[in-house]
This record gives C-alpha cells, sequence and structure tokens, in this order.
C-alpha cells in the first residue's frame, strides 16, 4: 500500500521541523548544586523532570543521594540557553554542538562558586 497525500504532507512536515536543543540545569534547592545536561528536546527532558517528580523515581544516579534525602520537589528544572539545529547538521554534529555549549556552561557557573552534580 502506498502513503496517502496526508501522509506524506506530514512527514514532510515532521523532517522540515525546527530542532531546538538546549543546555539545562537541575538544581537542588536545599544543597544548591548543579546537574548539567545537554539536551536535544529540552521540552522532553522538562517533562521527564516532572514526570519523575510527580512519580517521586530520580531521572539521574548522580542526583539520587539528595532526591531520597529531600525528594523530587526540592530540585527545579530550568533551561539555560537554547541552540538550533542547522539544517545541514547531522545529529552528531548538533550533539557535539551541545556538549560544547554544557561545558561553556559548566565553566560559567563553576566561575560564579556552582557546585555540580
Amino acid at each position: 500500500m502506498g502513503k496517502t497525500q496526508h501522509q506524506k504532507d506530514l512527514l514532510a512536515a515532521y523532517k522540515e521541523r525546527t530542532v531546538v536543543g538546549g543546555v539545562c540545569a537541575l538544581r537542588s534547592a536545599v544543597t544548591g548544586r548543579v546537574f548539567l545536561i545537554s539536551a536535544p528536546d529540552p521540552k522532553g527532558q522538562r517533562n521527564r523532570f516532572q514526570f519523575s517528580v510527580s512519580a517521586d523515581a530520580c531521572m539521574f544516579a548522580a542526583l539520587l543521594p539528595d532526591w531520597r534525602a529531600h525528594g523530587g520537589a526540592s530540585f527545579t528544572f530550568e533551561v539555560l540557553e537554547e541552540l538550533e539545529k542547522k539544517p545541514d547538521q547531522t545529529d552528531r554534529q548538533f550533539r557535539d554542538d551541545l556538549d560544547a555549549l554544557t561545558a561553556l556552561w559548566r565553566e560559567r557557573l563553576a566561575a560564579e562558586g556552582a557546585e555540580f552534580y
């Protein structure tokens, strides 16, 4: 069976969508420590975080001791910076750019005295 025009249109729209990644921070309100994430999909990452808080299920092993001690509600989620994927950029190149941007944020926050997980 061939694809309908509607299916073809949906596929074309998906391929032409703007992909925006970002650097996200999970912060402990109790300890002040920060966990940085380079996220190809910050909105999805925020949704996963919100679900993990509601289910009291920690997403990252590094956060587990503080999560158990203070609960998921003691953490906040923040998108520090977004980066748009270029049309000619591969997924790997985009991921590398996000990782580099995360490293810059780590340096910036460290210079401000932040502690990291």
